[in-house]
């Protein structure tokens, strides 16, 4: 292989120029890149909404990449097959690519490495979608943290290295080599009609991730801690959909998170520190790979868990009668988010009131988010349902009505995905949730609101009855 033999970067979570250690790495060689995406098996395992916003983030960044004179390649399969098929089309030299936490990808990722090796390939991985790779932070015990505060104690004054530019020059190959195309792909085929209404609220790619971090920080950040949790404001960045799918690198936010706290922005450390709290969740992924699937506390293995059932389907469509908690479902489905205290109040009540098994609200979750995110979705779900690392006590019990009462008072938020409301998020959400969902539910906006599936009271002490048994 020759000195100006192309370096294939190949894509994954990271659809991004700036910050990118691998692209950067291969651009600096002086050689030319090319840009490799491979729908495999992790891509398509991947949640209806998330698969659909994928499909998104890569449109952008191949519209980036042109403007820079490159493009992205798409293909389709084993991707040890497709790089090696690609290396001898091309006459690559190298395939680099930034490293992933989760056991799928650690496992696909570890066979990709050895097999392009023993091909004599040139095969490197470069620090991922995290600040801390999960192996560089240790307990002083020498394992691994499984409670939040002593992790952020731990990491908080350490040095960041500072973000890396977008490269100057992405050198093209002679001959680029076939692509598939995204058209082809169909990646919202399984949002079906729900995909139009959800785009617009999406906020695709790298340019426009980093504009609404600059906006957060002219209007957002300095109230962040005292008014994060009032879902109707504008109160938070909005940024995990971007940094789900590395279109802004956590590098990128901890340093105006910082930028911000010297400047003597008062909510700026509170920021900072929920940048931790998604390390956090890939920290304990990284070493306990079942956290998406298996219960922490094994003890909670015997807990009674109900499976499903007409009230979790009744939960999944915003219909259980308790306004606060449907409202939260109908975000959801609606802009494939859903504010995070009102994640912890819909997994309260679905675990708790409803007695529903928390993976079943893991796996509604996958489905409908846009954000979708392996590490923070499991550590979530474990840590509300209470038998997850760092849990909320599970006789800790969220009342939708009095959170209602405090976060939501003069009704704007419950307003607006109920019943229209004052429209905040630039379309009719109310509206919106009937135009999205299947048509197969039989919902119509002239439908009455249900009455609630379980009396509040009566379900928290059910609950606490439950845990009075496993305890014993």
């Amino acid at each position: 292989m020759t000195e100006d033999a192309p370096i294939i970067w190949w894509v994954r979570r990271d659809l991004r120029m700036s910050d990118n250690e691998a692209l950067s790495a291969a651009a600096n060689n002086g050689a030319p890149v090319i840009p490799v995406f491979i729908r495999d098996a992790v891509v398509d395992a991947t949640g209806a909404a998330a698969k659909w916003r994928w499909g998104e983030g890569l449109g952008a960044l191949d519209a980036a990449l042109r403007k820079k004179g490159s493009q992205l390649i798409l293909r389709t399969g084993d991707p040890l097959a497709v790089l090696r098929d690609l290396v001898q089309t091309t006459g690559a030299r190298a395939v680099h690519w930034s490293r992933a936490y989760d056991p799928d990808s650690i496992a696909r990722d570890k066979v990709v490495k050895a097999g392009l090796k023993g091909a004599q390939v040139g095969a490197e991985s470069f620090p991922g979608h995290v600040l801390f790779e999960p192996w560089t932070v240790q307990t002083k015990a020498g394992g691994h943290f499984k409670v939040y505060t002593p992790m952020w104690r731990a990491v908080s004054g350490r040095d960041v290295p500072d973000a890396l530019p977008v490269p100057h020059i992405l050198a093209a190959p002679a001959t680029w080599p076939p692509s598939e195309t995204l058209t082809d792909w169909k990646l919202g085929a399984g949002m079906d009609r729900g995909a139009a209404i959800v785009a617009r609220y999406a906020c695709v790619g790298e340019h426009e991730a980093r504009l609404k971090l600059d906006r957060f920080l002219r209007t957002g950040v300095a109230g962040y801690r005292t008014d994060r949790d009032f879902p109707a404001l504008e109160a938070t960045s909005r940024l995990s959909e971007n940094l789900a799918f590395g279109e802004i690198s956590p590098r990128q936010v901890w340093h105006a998170g910082r930028r911000a706290a010297a400047d003597g922005a008062a909510g700026a450390e509170h920021f900072v520190k929920e940048v931790v709290w998604r390390e956090f969740a890939y920290h304990l992924l990284y070493h306990e790979p079942t956290l998406a699937t298996e219960n922490h506390r094994k003890e909670w293995d015997n807990f009674a868990w109900r499976g499903e059932s007409d009230d979790a389907d009744a939960w999944r469509r915003g219909l259980t009668g308790c306004e606060m908690v449907d409202a939260a479902m109908r975000e959801l489905y609606v802009t494939g988010t859903m504010h995070n205290r009102l994640r912890m109040l819909a997994g309260s009540y679905l675990t708790k009131h409803l007695f529903t098994d928390w993976r079943i609200g893991r796996a509604w979750f996958e489905d409908c988010l846009i954000d979708g995110d392996p590490a923070s979705n499991a550590m979530g779900w474990q840590w509300i349902a209470g038998c997850g690392p760092d849990a909320a006590p599970y006789f800790r019990i969220f009342n939708p009505d009095t959170q209602a009462d405090k976060f939501d008072g003069n009704r704007d938020y419950r307003d607006l995905f109920l019943k229209g409301g004052n429209d905040r998020l630039g379309g009719q959400p109310a509206q919106d949730f009937f135009d999205a969902v299947p048509l197969s539910w039989g919902l119509s906006p002239d439908d009455p609101r249900p009455a609630p599936r379980v009396d509040l009271r009566a379900g928290r002490e059910r609950a606490l009855a439950a845990y009075a048994d496993l305890k014993n």
